[in-house]
C-alpha cells in the first residue's frame, strides 16, 4: 500500500502503556500473542504500511523495557508514559514528539486485526473532511460494554457516551467507539489540558476531546469500519483466543488461495508468519509456528509440529514429527515420529525415520537413518547408512564432542560411537560395536566381546533347578 498522503506531516501514535488487568496476567497486555506474534507487532506492522517507521510512535508504560525489546526491530519510536493515567494522559506525554505534525492518528496496541487499508481510509477521510477529530466506529452484534457514538447528522458527531452514562433513549444506539482516532494537532493540543479526571477511574480520557472540540465549534466526525473484528481488542483471555482463531482462519484462507491444500484447516495451528509453497498438502492437526518456510509439493502429515524451520520442495514429513529450528533439503523423508532438534540439517533425499532424534547434526545427501537412533553433534556425509539403535555419544559429562561419519560409511545396528571420533569413507562398523577410536576409510571395525557358546548349559541349569525344587518339597514334609 502506498504511504503517500495529501499531508506528509501525518504521524501515528499507538497506545501500548496499559497493564491489561482483566487478562489476569503478569505480561503486559500488548505482548500477549495471537498467531505467534505479540498483539502490538501486528498494529505496528499495519501502521508502517501507511506511514514511515520514523513517524510511528509507540507510547509505552507498564513494563516499558520489556515492550520496547519485543518490538525494537520494527524501527518505531517510543515515548514513555511513566504514570498510566489514561489515554488522554498518554497523548499529553507524547506532545513534544507529536506537536511537529499537522495531524496524528491514534491506534490501540491491542487491536491486532486492524488493516492498513482501514488506517489509510481513516487518514484520508479525516484530511478530506478537514476535521479536528475523526472517530472510527463499528456496529457489533452486541455493543454492551462499549461507549456509543451519537451522531447529529450525517458523519457529524454530537457526543461519545460511555455505557454507564447512556440515557434510556441512547441505549438503543449500537454504533460503538473503537478507540481509534485522528486529530488535527493544533486544536488537540490547544484543548487537551482541559481534560478532567472526574470519572470512576480518575483518568484523562481521550474520548472526552470530542465534547471539548464540539463545544469549541470544531468539526468532529465519525467513520464506520468495514469489519467489526478489526477494531475489537482483547480484554479477557477468552477474547484473546477468539482473535487468535480468527487470525489463524484468515491465515489458512490466504494460504489456500495461493495453492496450498489444508485439510480440516480448523484443526491446524498455523502462525501468521508461516510461508508455504503451492501444491503442498497440510493434513489435519498439523502445527506450524514462527518463521517456518515450507516449499512446494510437500506433504506434512497429521500431528507434526514444525517451528522456525526451513523445509525445501518435495519433502515428506510423516506423522507425529517434531522439527525445531532446523533445515530439511529437497526430497527428504522425515518420520514418522522423528525429532529434529535445533541446528539439524537434513540433506537432499535423506531419510530420517522412526524415533530418530537429531541435535546439531548435519546429515548428507541420500543418507539413511531409519530407526531408533540418536545423532547429536554429528556430521554425516552423503550416502551413509546409519543402522537401527545407533548412538553418537557426544557428551562426556562436561563437554560436547563431535562425531564425523564420512561418505558411504555403513554403521551397523546398535552401534555406539564415542566422540570425538571419525569414521572414514566407505568404512563398515559391525553391529553392536562400541567404537572409541577413529576408523580409517574402507575398513571394518568391530568393537565387541568374542561370543562364547556353552552347549547344554540351559538344559543342565533346568535340571539343577528342578532338583533343588524337589528337595525343598521333601524338606517341608518332614
Amino acid at each position: 500500500m502506498s504511504k503517500s498522503s495529501p499531508n506528509p506531516r501525518f504521524a501515528i501514535a499507538i497506545m501500548a502503556a496499559g497493564k491489561g488487568t482483566r487478562l489476569k496476567s503478569k505480561r503486559p497486555k500488548v505482548l500477549h500473542e495471537i498467531g505467534g506474534r505479540p498483539l502490538l507487532a501486528y498494529v505496528i506492522e499495519a501502521a508502517k504500511q501507511v506511514a514511515d517507521a520514523k513517524d510511528v510512535y509507540v507510547i509505552v508504560g507498564h513494563e516499558a523495557d520489556r515492550v520496547r525489546a519485543a518490538v525494537a526491530a520494527t524501527g518505531a519510536n517510543f515515548v514513555l508514559q511513566k504514570e498510566q493515567r489514561g489515554t488522554g494522559h498518554a497523548i499529553m506525554v507524547g506532545r513534544e514528539s507529536l506537536k511537529k505534525y499537522a495531524d496524528i492518528l491514534v491506534l490501540s496496541g491491542d487491536v491486532p486485526l486492524i488493516r492498513p487499508e482501514t488506517i489509510k481510509r481513516v487518514r484520508d477521510f479525516h484530511l478530506r473532511r478537514k476535521a479536528a477529530m475523526t472517530v472510527l466506529t463499528a456496529i457489533p452484534a452486541d455493543p454492551s460494554g462499549y461507549g456509543r457514538v451519537i451522531r447529529s447528522k450525517g458523519d457529524e458527531v454530537a457526543a461519545i457516551v460511555e455505557q454507564k452514562a447512556l440515557t434510556k433513549a441512547q441505549h438503543s444506539a449500537r454504533e460503538i467507539n473503537s478507540g481509534i482516532y485522528a486529530f488535527q494537532t493544533k486544536p488537540l493540543f490547544a484543548r487537551i489540558g482541559k481534560l478532567k479526571t472526574d470519572n470512576a477511574q480518575h483518568e484523562f480520557y481521550l474520548t472526552d476531546m470530542a465534547a471539548l472540540l464540539t463545544r469549541a465549534k470544531q468539526r468532529v466526525v465519525a467513520l464506520a469500519a468495514d469489519r467489526v473484528s478489526e477494531v475489537l481488542g482483547a480484554n479477557t483471555i477468552a477474547e484473546l483466543v477468539q482473535l487468535d482463531a480468527e487470525l489463524r482462519a484468515h491465515t489458512a484462507a490466504r494460504l489456500m488461495a495461493s495453492g496450498v491444500t489444508i485439510y480440516r484447516p480448523e484443526t491446524c495451528v498455523i502462525d501468521a508468519g508461516v510461508e508455504i509453497g503451492a501444491d503442498t498438502i497440510i493434513e489435519p492437526f498439523v502445527q506450524l509456528y514462527g518463521a517456518t518456510r515450507i516449499g512446494s509439493d510437500c506433504r506434512i502429515r497429521s500431528y507434526s509440529v514444525v517451528s522456525d524451520s526451513e523445509i525445501a520442495d518435495r519433502v515428506t514429513i510423516r506423522n507425529g514429527c517434531v522439527i525445531d529450528r532446523s533445515r530439511v533439503e529437497r526430497g527428504a523423508i522425515i518420520g514418522p515420529y522423528s525429532h529434529l532438534r535445533p541446528e539439524s540439517e537434513i540433506g537432499e533425499g535423506a531419510h530420517v525415520g522412526n524415533f530418530v532424534e537429531t541435535k546439531k547434526a548435519r546429515i548428507g545427501k541420500g543418507t539413511k537413518a531409519n530407526h531408533l537412533s540418536y545423532l547429536g553433534d554429528a556430521v554425516i556425509g552423503d550416502g551413509a547408512n546409519i543402522g537401527a539403535g545407533t548412538i553418537t555419544c557426544n557428551y562426556d559429562g562436561v563437554n560436547k564432542h563431535a562425531t564425523v561419519i564420512d561418505d558411504g560409511a555403513f554403521i551397523g545396528s546398535d552401534s555406539t560411537l564415542v566422540a570425538p571420533i571419525r569414521i572414514g569413507k566407505d568404512a563398515y562398523i559391525g553391529a553392536a560395536s562400541c567404537i572409541t577410536e577413529d576408523v580409517p576409510a574402507e575398513s571394518l571395525a568391530i568393537g565387541r566381546a568374542r561370543q562364547v557358546t556353552k552347549e547344554g548349559w540351559a538344559r543342565e541349569r533346568r535340571v539343577a533347578r528342578a532338583a533343588a525344587a524337589k528337595k525343598r518339597v521333601v524338606s517341608s514334609n518332614t
